[in-house]
């Protein structure tokens, strides 16, 4: 059953929290990260992408980066710019976006859940970037982002934090630059705190909904500290790792979309040929469209909107994975009509998340930058769930979850 444990979280005082929170380190390049915290010392930034603060010309994998983000981090805590609360709590994180408000609980997740597989994944990782955030792990000896977790909503805990979040006024309330609203309160009423925690040893399996990689690094060094402690015993804090966890209800996953840069020979007269043998394709002319269902497309090609709906036989709505969007295009089209084997090392397709709209696509394509572009129908939590329960993985760049973590707001230290 999943464990959720209290910690003695490492958060800033109020009057600095919107300016140092930030956007996850692997939403930014170094470019950006840099731009974006420029002029702001408090930016979190320093410490999570802390190449920002070295010349531009450094490896981002290199040791200097690594023992600057632990420079960095040890002068957030001499400054008073992260302080230590003084006992264990849990916390809750509310994101408004749009009008809709999710909350999750903020507490450590257990390293031997993730070993034994209580905690559950949908995607494979890349051994390259788990090294680099076990890296960062190691040498600042902290989590310092949140994981995105989410499990079967409990209405009991649902009442809980209803409750809490009515009587309690938030730590933190703040919009950041992109619209969306962070709201953060301490449960510091231990009554509260047992009640939650033994309400999740409850919960059969959490899952993974973002952020593999951290999971994974955080999940691999505490795993490390343990084989080399001769005298482990189970309640060190290097046997948790920090998670928010979200009810699955609350959640809402967008779509994930592609562009490709050539049509691997074919005149685009010959690629709609070949596409209508796999789909119902329906020309929509220069307005927008988008997929309206699960099997449905939209296709993006010298500047027309065109329609795509799978031919029945083409999915296999009993296999899990089988039955995805993304599968049928990786299969079918990327694979069979255009030769992109790999979709993780291929330099022949990108990836564009679903909130930056599918106008982004369109202007991609009209840039001459990319041949077409297909938008596909979000994947649902139902979907995400059946699969990480079947032990399979999804292809990549299948889920886009929005909002983001903004991270800072609280980091776990591992001693």
């Amino acid at each position: 059953m999943a464990i959720l444990k209290a910690f003695k979280g490492l958060r800033p005082p109020r009057e600095i929290i919107k300016d140092l929170a930030s956007r996850p380190y692997d939403v930014l390049n170094s470019e950006e990260a840099r731009e974006e915290a420029k002029g702001n010392q408090y930016s979190l930034l320093h410490i999570i992408k802390p190449e920002i603060d070295l010349p531009p010309d450094t490896d981002v994998h290199s040791q200097p980066v690594y023992e600057k983000a632990r420079d960095n981090f040890k002068k957030f805590i001499q400054n008073g710019w992260l302080i230590q609360d003084s006992k264990e709590y849990l916390y809750i994180y509310a994101q408004t976006m749009n009008g809709k408000t999710q909350y999750g609980i903020v507490g450590c997740a257990g390293v031997e859940d993730y070993m034994n597989g209580i905690i559950k994944k949908h995607e494979l990782t890349r051994k390259d970037k788990e090294e680099d955030r076990m890296k960062h792990v190691r040498i600042t000896d902290a989590n310092m982002e949140p994981v995105f977790f989410t499990y079967p909503a409990v209405p009991e805990i649902d009442k809980i934090v209803a409750d809490f979040v009515k009587n309690n006024e938030p730590e933190y309330d703040f919009t950041s630059v992109d619209g969306i609203g962070h709201h953060f309160w301490v449960i510091r009423e231990q009554d509260i705190i047992r009640k939650i925690i033994s309400l999740f040893e409850k919960i059969p399996y959490t899952y993974v909904a973002d952020g593999h990689h951290r999971t994974a690094a955080a999940a691999l060094v505490g795993n490390e500290k343990k084989k080399n402690n001769p005298h482990h015993h189970g309640d060190e804090e290097y046997n948790f790792f920090l998670a928010v966890h979200f009810p699955d209800n609350q959640l809402t996953i967008i779509d994930y979309n592609r562009v490709v840069k050539d049509l691997n020979g074919n005149t685009s007269a010959e690629f709609l040929e070949k596409l209508g043998k796999i789909f119902e394709v329906k020309e929509k002319g220069k307005e927008i469209y988008k997929p309206t269902t699960l099997h449905n497309f939209s296709l993006y090609l010298e500047g027309k909107w065109y329609s795509l709906t799978a031919h029945p036989g083409t999915f296999d709505d009993s296999d899990p994975i089988g039955v995805l969007d993304v599968t049928i295009l990786s299969r079918l089209v990327l694979d069979q009509i255009l030769n992109i084997k790999d979709l993780r090392t291929s330099n022949r397709i990108d990836f564009v998340g679903g909130i930056r709209g599918l106008g982004e696509l369109k202007k991609r394509v009209d840039s001459g930058e990319m041949a077409a572009a297909f938008a596909l129908y979000p994947v649902s939590m139902n979907q995400l769930i059946n699969i990480a329960d079947s032990g399979n993985i999804m292809p990549p760049k299948t889920t886009w979850f929005e909002p983001k973590l903004r991270s800072g707001l609280v980091v776990h230290l591992l001693k």
